[in-house]
């Protein structure tokens, strides 16, 4: 994508996730012209259609709805005179076409009424774009989940050595995260909005002069654009933009654990994972950056305070809201970027993850065996009683780590063991690479689901 594409006063600079993805050309202000002009033509063809306009009216509308027509900047600018930028798009629109087809242009519509269904169209042609590289994703990480369904990796919890775990078991769980963020954004419906000055269609039955016939023209404009039919208009009933923030800062957020801990586990004290292939640093030579999961997590952390605002604009007072409406634009717009960045990122950061066995193996047992100590507190219960079990491991643990000794060369020489129970069996139940409990069954359990879209037949 070339920089003439882009919008010349953002380049992109400070939005490196994003910069060069499909997703910031399919958000940006040519696009967003575009979709307001494709719903422009889309309603003088419905109109046309159902005997409102003639032919040629629709012809010329859809001939003249081309972005490249226009000056988005100087549409911008105008746009400050109206508070919105429809105004001045038909402005230049009806300048645009033959004299006896301008009375057809934006024809009984609101400006909001273009406005939403613009934002709805974008994200009809954006969310497909997200979910293709939420796939991606999905699909790297369950074949890191099948190749190291075993591989034994230490559980942490409250940021300390818990009970091991396997690394598939991880991968499977940020798998399972991104088919939840697909099965979100392919459920969601997009409605087109089409409602007149205060959403009663009063505009458009009086022009056809057809009481009644408001409905079927929104029926027909909806079906033009691709778009669900909406059951009302929708000027202040804002569920459809509030369902759309929240799908997208969902997925942005969810995108954030795969990332969170990826950031811990490339750790040079960790050392367990690297990014295929990491950013340098302009100070220190020696640095590989996991820069993926960097972009990612900045994102997750950007991503709750903007649906936070469309979920206040759900307050919307009237039959058209005076700033509610206004204050939406930005951040679902930033929304869509943030949640395809993310996804783009956690695509390239999930098939090009390298993992490094011998080095999980080797911090498991940094403890010398006392991540084992619930499975043998388990089976000491049923020698000892459960309070002496645990009192006698408390003990044992304080000796490992006070004389780094390990766990099972302490146990094996408690006398309250001796003839109970045989230092093999001790030490067998004392090595974490074996105490994974159930991890490895759960990754296939896991691997099995497929996101609601594919089993539904979705794209």
């Amino acid at each position: 994508m070339t920089s003439a594409e882009t919008d010349p006063y953002d380049f992109g600079l400070l939005a490196p996730d994003r910069v060069g993805t499909e997703t910031e050309r399919a958000t940006g202000d040519r696009a967003f012209l575009q979709a307001m002009l494709d719903a422009e033509a889309a309603l003088t063809r419905a109109q046309s259609a159902l005997g409102q306009a003639p032919a040629r009216a629709a012809a010329s509308v859809t001939e003249a709805a081309h972005a490249d027509l226009y000056d988005p900047r100087d549409l911008a600018l105008r746009a400050r005179r109206s508070g919105n930028p429809v105004i001045p798009l038909v402005a230049a629109l009806t300048d645009g076409v033959p004299p006896d087809v301008a009375p057809y242009v934006h024809r009984g519509a609101t400006s909001q009424d273009i406005l939403d269904t613009a934002t709805m169209l974008v994200a009809d042609r954006v969310l497909p774009l997200i979910t293709a590289e939420l796939h991606r994703a999905a699909a790297a990480f369950g074949r890191l989940a099948t190749a190291h369904r075993d591989t034994p990796l230490a559980g942490r919890t409250l940021s300390q050595h818990a009970v091991p775990t396997t690394f598939g078991l991880k991968a499977a769980g940020w798998r399972n995260l991104v088919l939840d963020a697909v099965d979100r954004l392919t459920a969601l419906r997009l409605p087109a909005q089409l409602g007149g000055a205060a959403g009663t269609l009063a505009a458009f039955e009086y022009l056809a002069e057809a009481p009644g016939s408001g409905p079927v023209l929104v029926e027909r404009y909806a079906a033009e654009l691709g778009l669900t039919a909406p059951l009302l208009p929708w000027h202040t009933l804002r569920t459809p933009v509030a369902d759309l923030g929240i799908a997208l800062a969902f997925t942005t957020a969810a995108l954030g654990k795969p990332a969170a801990d990826v950031l811990l586990l490339t750790r040079t004290e960790t050392a367990e994972l690297a990014e295929g292939s990491g950013g340098s640093s302009s100070a220190m030579p020696h640095k590989s950056n996991p820069v993926r999961a960097t972009l990612v997590a900045a994102a997750a952390r950007q991503a709750p305070a903007l649906a936070s605002v469309l979920l206040g604009s759900l307050t919307a007072e009237d039959e058209r809201p005076a700033g509610a409406w206004h204050a939406e634009w930005q951040p679902l717009r930033q929304l869509l970027r943030l949640a395809g960045a993310a996804a783009h990122q956690t695509a390239e950061l999930a098939e090009g993850l390298r993992v490094f066995p011998d080095r999980m193996l080797g911090n498991l047992h940094r403890t010398h065996g006392l991540v084992a100590s619930e499975r043998l507190a388990a089976a000491l219960a049923g020698l000892l009683g459960r309070a002496e079990a645990k009192e006698l491991l408390g003990r044992a643990a304080r000796r490992v780590t006070g004389e780094e000794t390990s766990l099972a060369d302490v146990l094996t020489a408690h006398p309250a063991l001796t003839g109970r129970i045989t230092p093999e069996r001790l030490r067998a139940l004392a090595d974490p690479a074996t105490c994974t409990g159930a991890a490895p069954l759960l990754v296939d359990q896991a691997l099995r689901r497929q996101s609601s879209a594919v089993t539904e037949g979705r794209p």
